[in-house]
């Protein structure tokens, strides 16, 4: 969020903010909004200058992912089609879950890997599979599986890359990258399998 000092939230919390941030966003319907690609390709950046040890980082960012995911899960397995029944406020949006169930339907169990690299529908995704039918020994493997691509491959990629460029002269446009990075691989599986349908409808909308 454009509002958020990323960097300056890592200096000043530190692990505890950063863990505390991701496990919001993944696994509390209050953490829609946070900005986790961000900080987390952020504290990676800045473990590469000191601020942080990327070794304790590392698994400390893996596993709020995980917990946080598992939340969500547990989340929706307690209160159940009670969440699609309710109206929207000022936090909850009932638009993210339906797009998020969805999403979900349409993609099966890989969309809980998919999902981590799509903003709020991260979110939303894991307490989806908590109202379905997904055993939640089924739900685990894909999740350990997503928490580890998203948390320590973004993570990672802000550490290597610090090593590379000035913090101070690329931070923002390497942000701005690794942002549509993070989006691409749900981007392309969702194009290879709805390509022709969006070319349609496109042509459609152009021929108005």
């Amino acid at each position: 969020m454009p509002h958020i000092d990323v960097v300056a939230l890592v200096k000043a919390a530190g692990y505890i903010g950063v863990v505390a941030v991701i496990f919001a966003e993944t696994g509390l319907l209050i953490g829609f909004f946070l900005p986790g690609d961000t900080l987390l390709f952020t504290a990676g950046y800045l473990a590469s200058q000191g601020y942080l040890t990327i070794w304790i980082l590392i698994p400390l960012v893996f596993l709020a992912a995980v917990v946080g995911d598992a939340t969500g899960y547990e989340f929706g397995h307690k209160v159940g089609r009670k969440l699609f029944n309710r109206s929207n406020s000022i936090i909850f949006k009932q638009e993210n879950l339906v797009h998020a169930e969805k999403f979900f339907e349409k993609h099966g169990g890989i969309s809980i890997i998919l999902a981590r690299f799509i903003p709020i529908i991260r979110t939303f995704v894991p307490i989806v599979a908590g109202v379905g039918k997904m055993t939640y020994r089924h739900f685990a493997a894909f999740n350990v599986i997503g928490g580890l691509l998203w948390s320590v491959g973004i993570t990672l990629a802000g550490f290597y890359l610090g090593h590379a460029f000035p913090i101070d002269t690329f931070l923002i446009p390497i942000i701005a990258g690794i942002i549509v990075a993070s989006v691409a691989p749900a981007a392309i599986h969702i194009w290879r399998e709805n390509g022709p349908q969006i070319t349609a409808a496109l042509r459609r909308q152009l021929k108005r």
